[in-house]
């Protein structure tokens, strides 16, 4: 009677002769088997600490070294290194609401070019391309698509 030893919880128990033939019989039970299948390991989460498992891949390839339970943890702590004047696109830290400015002395979003009315594509446009001149004779909607062309083209705006 071949009795053996778990390789995971060291437990004693029964295998049958031909599994030991064929190199199986190493496990008590599948849940020690699955254990035994892993092969990444437990990491800290970088932002709270909290452990949590990572395949190999993603041992492999992370970039920072840095490894998180969750997405939360994630943002946290890329917004401590890539946000304000870390980020490559920080443009000096004036606080811009021109939307909020349009909205609030109520020039209807539209276009201004092509009388598209669709909000979520409309941005404000500096006609004098000066994005202090907040004021609102300065300020007019346009499409992603004209403010791209104006820009770029020097489409006039009528």
């Amino acid at each position: 009677m071949p009795y053996v030893r778990c390789k995971i919880c060291d437990k004693k128990f029964y295998t049958k002769p031909s599994y030991l033939k064929l190199g199986w019989g190493k496990y008590c039970s599948i849940k020690c088997k699955r254990i035994a299948q892993l092969k990444g390991k437990f990491v800290k989460c970088h932002t709270c600490g909290k452990k949590t498992w990572k395949a190999p891949k993603a041992l492999k390839h992370s970039k920072s070294g840095n490894f998180f339970c969750c997405k939360s943890c994630q943002t946290i702590w890329r917004n401590q290194y890539y946000s304000g004047p870390k980020h490559p696109n920080w443009k000096g830290g004036e606080h811009r609401q021109y939307r909020k400015i349009l909205l609030k002395n109520g020039k209807t979003p539209v276009c201004q070019i092509c009388g598209l009315k669709d909000k979520r594509v409309l941005i404000a446009h500096h006609k004098d391309r000066n994005r202090k001149n907040q004021t609102i004779e300065n300020l007019i909607w346009l499409c992603l698509n004209c403010h791209h062309l104006v820009h770029h083209y020097n489409k006039s705006i009528h």
